[in-house]
């Protein structure tokens, strides 16, 4: 899932257990400073269980969209996880790979002998916030309008790829047309039919694609002012751009959602605070019930050393993420493999992260895949593992070659982090006589650029995962698999990355069968073929530390959602 620039990306998380020494241990000048996979989280004054009291929630910008159905994002998923509820549900814990648990339906679902077709029961007394029962039917109607990439352009698609759909275009085309990989034999029953066996098929079920949309309250791309809601609060106010209240549901039962213990009455967010003022508020506990969902908890660099002042210290939520930072490169503009591995050898990603904040929020990494993922294999990148520049070999790859000498580095305008790390690139790739122009966007149209063709040459993307913390496939098949025939590059894959031969093999990967070990080596292997081309150059490993008011309990920082986890937080009043 995309990190909501973070940003989102199911995208959901590598499998990494956390130990050793806590966040605030971790000095920032130490000379040996522990790996931040050995870092333990820190939970901010757990076990509070007291109803009650506003949660204010600090961002510097808008979200990308409400619409479930329209959403990749980590940050609409952390705040959707109020108003909306899936089939099963991702359940956080700090520091770890989230759990699949079911959430409307009564357990993770049930598969048939071949594999081929999965079966979930919703749960009795379920509803909407105007009190309706929420049906089978309104399970599948929300599936059908994220087929509807005409209008959702940002629709999730790892569940949409795995249904045997045949080419089924959403609701809104043909409205004669019909999904048929997906039934409802009554109004409790919701039967999936996939393509191949899909083993992790209960950790795609927790993807927005599953929440519940009423047809008749279905308004398309302005049903984000007010999703219906199926969770413990709904919707009161929405102003684009400024700010949004939700509201306790009346009609959600707890006796239903044992996920989320839904404490404070409201959650109130204002969508326009700068991150450096974000951050000096959290830091001088100007308000009490205040948080923040922005990445880093929205600290700038010079505020690391802040973290273990007296005052400050006992706030702190901190974790490790399954969330990895990598620079794509387009390649539909640096078509030629050396010229990318040039620009990736050129980089000096030890700079990079110090704009990132240091050691304390995350380490370099040589791939978004890690070992701990089933079937791993493990792809030798030329990259200097301390992150130093390899400037003379970057050379000799240009040699004789015709390259781009006029690049766009596209960031986010929201962080700090975002925009220094453009400088660094554009000093090191001046080196190679490469002038790199810089350019500002809009924080929650990000993604939305790039997807679209105002795609920069270059440009930060995050990924949080997939739907299984611990699957291969959720990760290398967004990142750089293609589109769901096989035709072209796929919805986040945001390098454009397309091989005939590569992409041919993910593709044909995805109807395979094998155990998760066995496709996993598999996916990885095809992952690593693609990576050394260098579509993409890996960044960061993320562990954030998040400063939270002195008067807001169970604040842990979601492994995927690389933010305060919503849906156990509380506040004392």
């Amino acid at each position: 899932m995309k990190t909501p620039t973070r940003a989102l990306a199911l995208s959901v998380l590598i499998a990494m257990a956390a130990t050793g020494c806590s966040a605030g241990q971790n000095q920032p000048n130490n000379s040996k400073p522990e790996s931040v996979t050995e870092l333990a989280p820190v939970v901010v004054k757990s076990g509070f269980d007291t109803k009650g009291g506003n949660i204010n929630v600090l961002m510097s910008s808008d979200f990308q969209t409400l619409d479930p159905g329209n959403s990749n994002y980590v940050q609409t998923a952390n705040v959707g996880q109020l108003y909306y509820r899936t089939l099963t549900m991702a359940k956080e814990t700090a520091g770890q790979p989230p759990t699949v648990v079911p959430d409307l339906a009564t357990d993770t679902g049930k598969v048939s002998d071949d594999g081929l077709s999965w079966t979930f029961t919703l749960k009795e007394g379920v509803k909407f916030e105007d009190g309706t029962p929420i049906t089978s039917a309104d399970i599948k109607y929300g599936v059908e309008r994220t087929f509807a990439q005409d209008v959702f352009t940002q629709a999730p698609q790892e569940f949409n790829a795995a249904l045997d759909a045949g080419g089924y275009k959403g609701p809104y085309k043909d409205p004669a047309a019909v999904l048929q990989a997906v039934e409802t034999p009554d109004d409790r029953t919701v039967v999936f039919h996939l393509k191949k066996p899909f083993a992790e098929f209960p950790a795609l079920a927790s993807r927005s694609n599953t929440a519940p949309v009423p047809k008749a309250k279905d308004t398309k791309l302005d049903y984000t002012n007010h999703p219906v809601s199926s969770g413990p609060y709904m919707v009161e106010s929405y102003n684009r751009g400024k700010s949004l209240k939700l509201v306790r549901n009346p009609h959600w039962d707890p006796a239903t959602d044992s996920n989320r213990t839904a404490l404070p009455d409201t959650f109130t967010f204002s969508l326009s605070t700068s991150q450096a003022t974000i951050s000096q508020q959290l830091l001088a506990d100007s308000d009490p019930n205040a948080i923040t969902l922005d990445s880093n908890g929205a600290l700038q660099t010079s505020d690391s050393a802040k973290l273990a002042d007296a005052k400050v210290k006992d706030r702190v939520a901190s974790g490790l993420l399954g969330c990895n930072d990598v620079l794509s490169l387009n390649t539909e503009k640096i078509k030629d493999p050396d010229v990318r591995k040039a620009i990736a050898l050129a980089l000096d990603r030890q700079s990079i992260l110090v704009q990132y904040g240091g050691r304390r929020f995350g380490e370099l990494t040589q791939s978004p895949l890690n070992d701990k993922m089933r079937g791993y294999v493990e792809t030798e990148l030329e990259l200097d593992p301390a992150g130093k520049p390899k400037l003379e070999e970057a050379k000799k790859l240009l040699e004789g070659k015709e390259y781009p000498k006029t690049l766009t580095y596209g960031y986010a305008n929201n962080r700090d982090a975002y925009k220094n790390t453009g400088t660094v690139v554009q000093q090191n790739l001046k080196a190679l006589g490469i002038d790199v122009e810089l350019v500002a966007i809009p924080a929650p149209n990000y993604y939305s650029i790039m997807a679209s063709e105002q795609l920069p040459d270059l440009g930060r993307s995050g990924w949080c995962g997939g739907a299984d913390p611990a699957s291969v496939r959720t990760s290398a098949d967004p990142l750089l698999g293609p589109n769901n025939d096989g035709t072209t590059y796929g919805f986040s894959n945001t390098s454009r990355y397309f091989d005939s031969e590569v992409s041919k093999t993910m593709f044909e990967l995805r109807n395979t069968d094998g155990s998760s070990e066995e496709l996993g080596k598999k996916w990885s292997e095809a992952f690593g073929t693609a990576l050394k081309t260098y579509p993409i150059v890996p960044l960061i490993r993320s562990h954030t530390n998040s400063v939270v008011g002195s008067n807001v309990r169970n604040a842990q920082v979601g492994y995927f959602f690389g933010g305060i986890d919503l849906s156990i937080v509380g506040v004392e009043h």
